[in-house]
């Protein structure tokens, strides 16, 4: 999909209270803010509405497609996604309801000139959507059908669908699932073009293992707009177009107007049998660490055994596999760090891996652990779990997605940095973690570093079997932090990229592929990564989100996007040498 998803969200600099923000007068104030800095006024769109379509204007429904200019009161709203950092200043935004129309809508916009980015649910984390150079947004987050697809063996999901929603449609109609997020408001549109991962990705892979077949609305030679549908058993040209949305990042081939799942080696005709069957019920606990009892040796001990548990079990198929945890090692000033953690309870000997878990990470930490009694990080308040819990998987998914206002509240702004770890933090590194996130003049509450259980199935795939190539991690992080006022954006991004570029400090600030870390994740887009100033490694940016797998991508955008009419700030780009549109 051309939106690459991610999570969003809502903050302060500090505890001190603070105006409500009235979301028509702060989009007003915040428009054209793609870059900090750079202001423009959102004025009427000059360009009439294309032929072929209808505009609603804003009080009905359009008989062909919608299409939201600047009069329109939906408009506003339109030119944003959830990090408010970046707003665009479309001619049109193009509300796509089918194939066909994406078909359409691509076609006008190809034949009058207009660039275009497009969007599913619109947690982009950077301005790969919305930029001052955008004139069309095809927003596809209308596209909402879940359905078993007979003819495909396959079920079938709408780019707009968000994982929520897609979640209790599997669930209910045939109890299986997928291993995506936690965000329950991500379109799935990007989040599967960038390769998806969750709570259940060490037991089952990421989403991507499970993708069999993409439907691409592309752009040719010869600007002729024409829909494909590739499959995992495609050969060729084809081959590539599939292969090239199982972690190629959005944006960059076409227009993604369904995806179908069926993981491999499924076989027979019972839908059932044909997608990752969801957990009945799962074991979950959520701990947090108190930081008024939290000094340098605690912490770094804590994340010491964090590093140890993960290193012992990296591989697939062992019981300790169906358990991954989410630690929000959050900064000083939200009072505490958080961890939760859960098992698939009817997995091999669930409760004893769970219980051995939990001790291992708090093993020689002197410090009490506590209720989760407050908001940490992406984690809501969740009291009721500090001793382990049994519930169903479904009542566990809501209750993690839908309850944290620091990740769901649109109008933050917020920054974001991504890294993967084949091995531990060094004491180097958590040297920086504990630096920054006790730095005294920095107290934002809603600041965190978010490690991520990652390996066990994730790693039993190779690192060329799909477009995402980081097959040998333990666990990923997001570095991250959101605040609400413009003013105060060169403060927040000067201290998120010094503490990442601190932790990076040997390999120029980023985290270039070694035997330690393994590069960055695209739908944690950043476009500091292709900032000489920022990227001092003399390593590409591609490298760092794509690894080897880069050439063959390229090779993708020039078969299926020769002309480069799907580009964005980090867009593949079409090969050395090959012509230019």
């Amino acid at each position: 999909m051309a939106e690459i998803t991610a999570k969003s969200t809502v903050s302060s600099r500090g505890r001190r209270e603070r105006p409500a923000v009235d979301r028509r007068a702060f989009l007003l104030g915040a428009a054209g803010t793609a870059a900090v800095g750079a202001t423009v006024t959102l004025e009427p769109a000059t360009a009439t509405v294309p032929a072929g379509v209808t505009s609603s204007g804003g009080n009905g429904a359009a008989t062909v497609a919608s299409v939201v200019t600047a009069s329109d009161s939906r408009y506003l709203d339109m030119a944003t996604g959830n990090n408010a950092r970046f707003v665009a200043t479309p001619e049109y935004v193009r509300l796509i309801s089918s194939t066909s129309d994406a078909e359409r809508a691509v076609r006008t916009a190809v034949r009058t000139g207009r660039k275009v980015s497009v969007r599913s649910g619109g947690h982009c984390f950077a301005d790969l959507v919305c930029n001052p150079e955008v004139e069309v947004i095809l927003d596809l987050s209308t596209m909402t059908d879940v359905f078993y697809d007979p003819a495909m063996r396959a079920f079938a999901v709408q780019p707009g669908a968000r994982l929520l929603t897609m979640y209790e449609k599997l669930f209910k109609g045939w109890g299986v699932t997928v291993p995506g997020g936690i965000c329950y408001s991500v379109g799935i549109g990007g989040h599967v073009a960038g390769g998806g991962y969750g709570l259940l990705a060490r037991a089952h892979g990421l989403v991507v293992d499970h993708l069999y077949a993409v439907e691409v609305v592309t752009v040719d030679a010869r600007r002729n707009v024409r829909t494909h549908v590739a499959t995992r058993d495609s050969q060729g040209g084809l081959g590539d177009l599939w292969w090239a949305h199982t972690g190629g990042g959005g944006g960059n081939f076409g227009v993604v107007t369904k995806y179908w799942f069926r993981s491999p080696g499924a076989s027979g005709s019972d839908p059932s049998d044909l997608l990752v069957r969801a957990p009945s019920r799962v074991l979950v606990s959520a701990l947090s660490f108190p930081w008024d009892q939290v000094g340098e040796q605690e912490f770094r001990r804590l994340m010491v055994n964090w590093n140890e548990w993960h290193e012992q079990y990296e591989d697939p198929g062992t019981p300790e596999s169906h358990l991954s945890s989410l630690f929000n090692l959050s900064h000083r000033a939200n009072g505490s760090l958080g961890m939760f953690t859960q098992i698939d309870a009817d997995a091999p000997d669930a409760a004893a891996v769970l219980e051995r878990f939990v001790a291992k990470i708090t093993d020689g930490v002197n410090v009490g652990t506590a209720p989760m009694s407050a908001p940490s990080g992406e984690l809501p308040p969740m009291p009721a779990y500090y001793e382990t819990q049994e519930v169903s998987w479904m009542q566990a998914t809501r209750m993690v997605a839908t309850n944290n206002p620091t990740i769901t509240n649109p109008t933050s702004r917020g920054a974001h940095k991504s890294a993967y770890f084949k091995k531990g933090f060094t004491s180097e590194q958590l040297g920086v973690m504990w630096t920054q996130l006790t730095r005294p003049d920095f107290t934002n509450p809603d600041t965190m570093m978010v490690v991520f259980s990652f390996g066990g199935k994730v790693n039993a795939v190779a690192d060329d079997a799909t477009a995402n190539a980081q097959r040998d991690s333990i666990f990923k992080i997001c570095l991250q932090t959101f605040w609400q006022d413009e003013a105060e954006d060169d403060f927040y991004l000067s201290w998120e990229r010094e503490t990442f570029e601190a932790m990076f400090a040997g390999s120029g600030g980023v985290p270039v592929p070694d035997a330690q870390v393994d590069g960055c994740y695209i739908n944690y887009p950043d476009v500091d990564m292709a900032d000489p100033a920022r990227n001092r490694s003399g390593v590409p940016w591609s490298t760092l989100y794509y690894k080897g797998n880069y050439p063959r991508l390229q090779r993708a955008k020039q078969a299926w996007d020769p002309t480069n009419f799907f580009t964005h700030s980090l867009g593949v780009e079409l090969p050395e040498g090959a012509d230019q549109p």
